[in-house]
């Protein structure tokens, strides 16, 4: 069983730097959730007045936070391995940092900020120290910058700690408050609030504690009426956002991404990494009998250290003779050959290997006007489709959210409800709509029909960067057949609840930029109107769209724009926090489901409504180029027949794999 040790560091009063009124109570309150509630096996507390530190040998060490303790302790207590590989080991500081000289600083009790990298610490420095504990795990919970920040604005998070899940209550760009109401920083309150759920929208997992964050803080700042912040979270790997934190809240459905990075690595040969992941999913469901059948597979592959006379025997497990485990070893093998030839489980084994990708995330002000531009990341893949040409795919990370529109929004419609929470599960899906290239590669690549024919090149607007459009949904849905036998993977249209959770990214608002939109920011008709252009040689501009006027072409106080009459290429602007572009305008993109005039009864758990109210008419989602940037919004719905294109130069996909 895995074992959590921790240190909590918490600041108020600085000698050279602004007080702070909940640092140490935040960092008190993280202590006893790991002691009291989480069963952690050790707990290192430093703070002001705090009690004296037990030492392994000799005195006990003094518990206030400066930076000669600090160091000291790191360095002694970190000097040998004391923990296994299958461990974690938690480290939370409360209180002042610094972004010097492209480096990030925690400010000890006694830091001097006008000499910050001789008095502070780096984060680096902290990170290296840890990782000597012996534990595979390291998780930075750093609630730092405060409301003081950086001489240059700058907060810290910019810098990447290779090994470990860094969680900065900020992004670089951003200040950190605390909420006099709560007693406590806005960013350890949410933290302990996502700690402690359970059930299905637990936080048990890096991804799902980092979503959590991701919308609680700013709402909680918004709340009490405090300027953004944004929580900002790192896993180096990326498959550690797959991290099982806490097992004792984890439920069986938080195991399906950790049981793929198992088989990977094992796939790899990388032994030791997929035994320590199999552990980890025993230790949510010990009885499960995938993972203890690939612990005894593991034994068998891995060599032990040398015997007498120099030869090498296999590694068994204690409780298994050699002919016990090599007869277990056989029953897997003829179970996952068996399983390997069914194509629903040859796709979850051909998990596609991960990368890392950096951009910045635009916010605005209800006029328009650009509040922040945030670094954030995102894992994802490439599905490759012949040479020079692949479907960019972006990993979204599991969790809750309030989909629909509220009464107050601007331009709502009833069918944007009633609000409601739904949980889903992680999914990727494409980061743009899909290109007229990547459509003519799929359709070149496998030219056989699965259930129509399709045309290689349906587009009105021709460009091969450029999205395709003019495509039914039933055309829509043989590409995805079509990319799922190509691939090996299986590719679909998104449910509409995976749709707004992806577009809104963990925002609440009309728009994943804020409360309205600029030309800047997405392909939309900004010069009045409901719709705008032309659709096979006659012009369709009207004021009216499903029974709204739309005269403005301004969304509430934002500014009017253009219309460029035709579609724009991806990245032309700028993504949201999932790193996904194109939610708002360019093309219309269709979804998995069947079109319900409210949210009355729909399915909770982010699967498509297959029970429709208007016979077998679909989802509509985003917009287009020709459509009022009300028409745009994160809510907005609409519906079309499956067997029609719509008006011409408007309707595309966007795909979604379920890996």
């Amino acid at each position: 069983m895995s074992q959590n040790w921790a240190i909590c560091v918490g600041i108020d009063r600085y000698d050279n730097l602004q007080p702070l009124q909940y640092a140490k109570h935040d960092a008190e309150a993280l202590r006893d959730f790991f002691e009291k509630e989480a069963g952690f096996e050790k707990v290192y507390f430093f703070a002001e007045e705090a009690p004296p530190i037990p030492a392994d040998f000799g005195e006990p060490l003094r518990a206030m936070p400066s930076g000669n303790t600090l160091r000291r302790f790191l360095r002694i207590r970190f000097e040998q391995p004391f923990l296994k590989p299958s461990d974690n080991f938690w480290f939370f500081f409360a209180g002042h940092g610094r972004r010097e000289r492209d480096r990030d600083y925690l400010m000890p009790i006694d830091a001097d900020p006008g000499n910050v990298e001789e008095t502070a610490i780096a984060v680096s420095y902290v990170t290296e120290r840890l990782r000597r504990c012996g534990a595979r795990n390291v998780i930075l919970l750093l609630d730092a910058c405060r409301n003081d920040g950086a001489r240059d604005g700058q907060g810290i998070g910019a810098d990447r700690q290779a090994g470990v899940v860094a969680v900065s209550s900020c992004s670089p760009s951003e200040r950190s408050y605390e909420i006099a109401d709560l007693e406590h920083g806005a960013f350890t309150y949410a933290l302990l609030e996502g700690l402690r759920l359970q059930g299905e929208s637990n936080c048990a997992t890096v991804e799902k504690l980092d979503q959590h964050l991701r919308y609680r803080v700013p709402e909680l700042c918004g709340k009490y009426q405090k300027p953004k912040q944004t929580p900002y979270t790192v896993a180096e790997p990326i498959e550690k956002q797959h991290l099982i934190l806490l097992p004792a809240r984890a439920k069986a459905s938080d195991l399906g991404p950790l049981r793929l990075d198992a088989l990977q690595a094992e796939t790899n040969g990388d032994f030791e990494t997929a035994e320590q992941l199999w552990w980890r999913i025993i230790a949510v469901s010990p009885t499960d009998a995938q993972a203890h059948d690939a612990i005894k597979r593991i034994a068998l592959k891995q060599p032990a250290a040398p015997a007498a006379g120099g030869a090498r025997t296999a590694k068994l497990p204690t409780r298994l003779s050699r002919r016990q485990a090599l007869a277990a070893a056989g029953a897997v093998s003829l179970a996952a050959g068996a399983l390997i030839a069914a194509p629903s489980v040859r796709r979850q084994l051909n998990r596609p290997v991960l990368r890392t990708m950096s951009f910045d995330v635009v916010t605005v002000d209800e006029r328009g006007a650009r509040v922040s531009s945030e670094k954030s990341t995102a894992a994802g893949f490439t599905e490759t489709l012949g040479p020079g040409t692949g479907i960019e795919m972006v990993a979204v990370p599991g969790g809750s959210f309030t989909m629909g529109s509220p009464d107050n929004e601007p331009l709502r419609r009833r069918v944007e409800g009633p609000q409601h929470h739904v949980t889903l599960a992680p999914f990727f899906i494409g980061a743009a709509p899909v290109t007229q290239a990547q459509w003519s590669a799929v359709v070149l690549a496998h030219p056989r029909a699965v259930g129509r024919n399709l045309d290689p090149s349906p587009a009105f607007f021709r460009g091969v960067d450029l999205p395709v459009e003019t495509i039914t949904w039933n055309q829509a849905e043989e590409l995805c057949l079509r990319l799922t036998e190509i691939s090996g993977r299986g590719y679909r249209l998104p449910t509409e609840a995976e749709w707004e959770y992806a577009c809104r990214a963990g925002t609440a608002g009309p728009f994943h930029f804020g409360p309205t939109i600029t030309p800047g920011l997405a392909n939309y008709c900004g010069t009045g109107g409901a719709v705008c252009g032309d659709s096979n040689g006659k012009s369709i501009a009207t004021d009216v769209y499903d029974g709204v006027t739309y005269r403005s072409g301004a969304y509430d106080q934002g500014p009017g724009g253009i219309c460029r009459g035709t579609t724009t290429r991806a990245g032309t602007f700028p993504p949201n926090r999932f790193g996904l572009y194109d939610m708002h305008g360019n093309v219309w993109e269709y979804c998995l489901d069947v079109w319900s005039d409210d949210y009355a009864d729909v399915p909770l758990d982010g699967s498509a409504n297959q029970e429709g109210s208007q016979g077998d008419q679909r989802v509509l989602r985003g917009g287009s180029w020709s459509h009022n940037p009300a028409i745009c919004r994160s809510a907005y719905r609409d519906a079309i027949d499956p067997t029609v294109t719509g008006w011409q130069g408007r309707v595309g996909l966007r795909v979604v794999c379920t890996v």
